[in-house]
């Protein structure tokens, strides 16, 4: 079999077999298949589309580089969640301590920033020697011990995704409905959860820029889910702006930590308890008001916090930044502030530039190699529909490498106006889908 002969077919819209997208995958995560090959490949993908059978099996092709965990020695039902992608969405770091706190188990295997999208995996790192590269030992660990683990991809667990991720994110193949649903239920069906709720980003923050696209690609991954035995739940929320205040990740570690202390931005304290809430809900609880009351209890009375704290200290972070985030976690030596250039109404055109803004400041990659710089990003100081005046603050830059500053600052008005009328408000879930 050879890989350039794959790469024509799929460029001729022809279908794949079994075969060849094994052959592919498992070559690719050996080293056997250049990187720019891949990426060859991705792009006809991401050009010319997979059926659902191609999706399903190179899922399985994706599943099958590495070890499948078997969760059923753990108590209790597994429940995780998993986000295609947004500004500002680092719901993750709540909902996972948040749900363990009120007794579901939450094996969550995430992943790194994608384009002007930020990952779960580089926020938590933005924490002094947090670990995210977990074996099945120390993952099912913590599992059992705490009830909650977030883990990357390793050489030992879903290792093509891993490999595939990265290149995709620096090949603009990230937006493609087959290539996204591979790649998310590829490491949720390895990890071994019971269940799994989506949350489909529509807007254009998002990969899927309207509702009936996010909503396409919700079912996709729900059927790839019923089709390898497992439940799953979506809901396509808002992505039309940012998600909470912060953009980059020592910053949304910081709003994550205030939002567990009972405080933080009201859509993305909103987000938390409805994500939440259906974890619980396909875990199998059923009394809604009260199972809604323990979750907005535990993000006040310090429970989902105390969780938090000992998934930090069980994966070998520093736990000091629970009580001190400012001190512990990467800062950043320089910052400037962003003035409305006229009094109006705020309001977002392209969320997308708000992300890329962030990444030019440091806060994500352009190509593979990049590295992040922890410290950096923007904090926002009024949502759509604010109403400023002229030269009033609407966000504050961090950095920490002022080459790109004025290239961000473009960026970012790009993303941002100021408007006459005041535009309408958002609903933050734009839709559920249950099957």
């Amino acid at each position: 079999m050879n890989i350039s002969d794959i790469i024509r077919k799929k460029r001729a819209f022809g279908k794949l077999t079994k075969e060849e997208i094994k052959y592919a995958v498992s070559s690719f995560t050996a080293g056997k298949i250049a990187d720019y090959q891949m990426a060859a490949l991705l792009m006809a993908i991401c050009l010319n589309g997979l059926t659902f059978e191609e999706t399903c099996e190179l899922t399985r092709a994706m599943v099958d580089t590495g070890a499948t965990l078997d969760l059923s020695s753990i108590a209790g039902k597994k429940i995780d969640k998993h986000s295609t992608g947004g500004v500002g969405d680092g719901t993750s770091l709540v909902i996972a301590p948040l749900v363990a706190s009120a007794g579901v188990v939450v094996p969550m295997m995430a992943g790194r920033g994608l384009e002007h999208t930020g990952g779960t995996i580089d926020k938590l790192e933005s924490i002094p020697n947090f670990k995210t590269a977990l074996n099945k030992d120390e993952f099912m660990g913590n599992l059992r011990k705490i009830g909650v683990a977030i883990c990357g991809q390793t050489n030992e667990i879903a290792p093509a995704d891993d490999k595939m991720y990265a290149l995709r994110d620096v090949t603009g193949t990230v937006d493609s409905i087959p290539l996204i649903a591979s790649s998310i239920m590829s490491k949720k069906l390895a990890e071994g959860s019971d269940g799994l709720v989506l949350d489909v980003k529509a807007g254009s923050g998002g990969f899927s820029k309207c509702v009936p696209d996010a909503k396409k690609l919700a079912r996709e991954m729900i059927k790839i889910a019923e089709s390898f035995g497992k439940k799953a739940v979506a809901i396509i929320t808002d992505m039309s702006q940012p998600l909470g205040n912060a953009v980059g990740n020592s910053l949304e570690v910081i709003q994550a930590i205030e939002v567990m202390k009972g405080k933080g931005p009201e859509d993305f304290r909103q987000l938390v308890i409805a994500l939440s809430l259906r974890m619980l809900i396909l875990a199998g609880e059923k009394d809604i008001p009260r199972l809604r009351q323990t979750l907005e209890d535990n993000l006040s009375n310090g429970k989902a916090l105390g969780k938090f704290r000992e998934m930090v200290e069980c994966q070998h972070g520093d736990a000091r930044v629970v009580d001190n985030p400012e001190k512990i976690l990467p800062g950043s030596s320089g910052r400037i502030e962003l003035r409305a250039p006229r009094k109006g109404f705020v309001d977002f055109a392209d969320t997308r530039n708000i992300g890329i803004a962030a990444n030019l400041l440091g806060a994500g990659r352009f190509v593979k190699e990049d590295k992040i710089d922890f410290g950096s990003g923007i904090k926002l100081s009024k949502k759509r529909g604010d109403y400023v005046e002229e030269d009033e603050p609407v966000a504050t830059f961090y950095f920490n490498n002022d080459s790109k500053v004025k290239e961000a600052e473009l960026r970012f008005w790009e993303g941002m106006k100021v408007v006459d009328r005041k535009p309408k408000r958002q609903t933050l879930i734009l839709a559920e889908i249950w099957k």
